[in-house]
């Protein structure tokens, strides 16, 4: 397969630059907001309590599943979009009048943050329902090219933009992208799973069903664990805590800021292009696992560096071992799921996004009182212990060569 094949169908061709676009529009508003946080509040817990409202939807996002299974994805693509480019437009109003303050952010992000968590899982559906099996893996790959581009991107412009034209014209930029976005979504294919018997269940039958689909199904389980640890333990320190670590660790401004957001986010972007090229024979599930150890283990390194430099190249192996940890855990999860419960089953991955609002609201008092270093050498030996245990529990189902979550990508 090569990784242009997915651009053959039509519905792919319109998914792919809407998504493209939502995904700078997101990291551009994250590096943003997150700075505009921290500097007028100079609180680390007011930044944390930021970035983890971007993911209190993660709390809705089974039922977006069930609704997603009965409505179709497409509507709910082009409705969510619509919804950011209005808070968009908003925020760049409010910048302009200078009325934007930490507690209006605050309050817009936990709003935008019932639907943010879910992009994804709408994303990864419409993908597993309009291309053939055989193209799966690639175009997940394609696919996380827009969120790790977005985040070199994002991380870049967003920085230089507010630094040099301010609030303002950064958020017409960002409102500019959700609107091309929204009018891209109109071309996706609308394709629905359910069946009528479906359609008329209640939907909390509905949900039910699918907590039950995956608590008996253990590779299921095994990557909806993995997937929380990685939120709680790993993703803190290079999400929502990176403000911080470029203020206070590395001394330096947004522009820094916006450097280590997009070594992290190019790392991601290598490994992205090299699952959707298909030229390793690699094992889905022990892929996961080792990809989500070697994070953990450039963390510990990430909690001793204090110079720019250093730390942009381990945000680069970091960046590398997630994209190669989430990319291959979507396949193994969509692999393992019949079609009619796809929607249900990735909004339950969502779930696991929870992992991150909780991890970086324990760090925020655990930095003020023991320090950066400590909290995040301890969140990682933690990471690295728990994957050793999973593996060993599960061993039978994602790390035995001959496990149907270990057939060759």
């Amino acid at each position: 397969m090569h990784w242009r094949d997915p651009f053959r169908v039509r519905s792919f061709r319109f998914q792919w630059p809407a998504d493209l676009a939502t995904s700078w529009a997101f990291e551009m508003e994250t590096i943003v907001l997150g700075w505009f946080i921290l500097v007028e509040s100079g609180s680390v817990m007011m930044l944390v309590v930021f970035a983890a409202l971007q993911y209190m939807g993660a709390l809705v996002s089974p039922m977006l599943g069930v609704v997603g299974d009965r409505l179709g994805y497409r509507r709910m693509l082009y409705l969510s979009r619509a919804l950011y480019a209005a808070l968009a437009a908003s925020f760049m109003l409010l910048a302009w009048l200078q009325a934007l303050t930490p507690m209006t952010v605050l309050l817009m992000a936990a709003l935008a943050g019932l639907l943010r968590p879910s992009d994804m899982m709408m994303r990864n559906a419409l993908i597993a329902q309009t291309l053939p099996p055989r193209h799966l893996l690639g175009a997940l790959g394609v696919s996380r090219i827009t969120s790790d581009s977005a985040r070199i991107a994002g991380a870049l412009v967003g920085a230089a933009v507010v630094a040099w034209l301010g609030m303002t014209w950064a958020y017409a930029l960002i409102t500019a992208l959700y609107t091309f976005s929204f009018l891209l979504s109109r071309g996706v294919s609308d394709i629905t799973s359910a069946n009528p018997a479906i359609l008329r269940m209640s939907p909390v039958r509905d949900l039910q069903l699918a907590f039950g689909y995956v608590w008996t199904r253990p590779v299921l389980l095994a990557a909806m664990a993995l997937a929380f640890l990685v939120n709680l333990l790993a993703f803190p320190f290079s999400l929502g805590l990176l403000p911080y670590v470029a203020k206070n660790i590395y001394l330096t401004d947004q522009t820094g800021l916006g450097w280590l957001g997009a070594s992290f986010a190019f790392g991601a972007l290598v490994g992205s292009v090299v699952l959707s090229s298909n030229r390793f024979a690699l094992r889905a599930a022990q892929t996961m696992v080792l990809a989500a150890a070697l994070w953990f283990g450039v963390n510990v390194l990430l909690a001793f560096s204090t110079h720019l430099g250093l730390g942009m190249a381990l945000l680069w192996l970091a960046g590398l071992g997630q994209s190669l940890c989430m990319t291959t855990l979507a396949a193994v999860m969509l692999r393992a799921t019949e079609p009619a419960y796809r929607g249900r089953v990735m909004g339950m991955r969502i779930l696991a996004v929870l992992g991150l609002p909780l991890g970086l609201l324990l760090s925020g008092p655990l930095i003020d009182r023991w320090g950066y270093a400590s909290t995040a050498v301890m969140y990682s030996a933690l990471g690295l212990l728990l994957i050793g245990a999973m593996a060993f529990y599960w061993r039978a189902h994602i790390w035995h060569t001959k496990a149907l979550a270990n057939a060759p990508l």
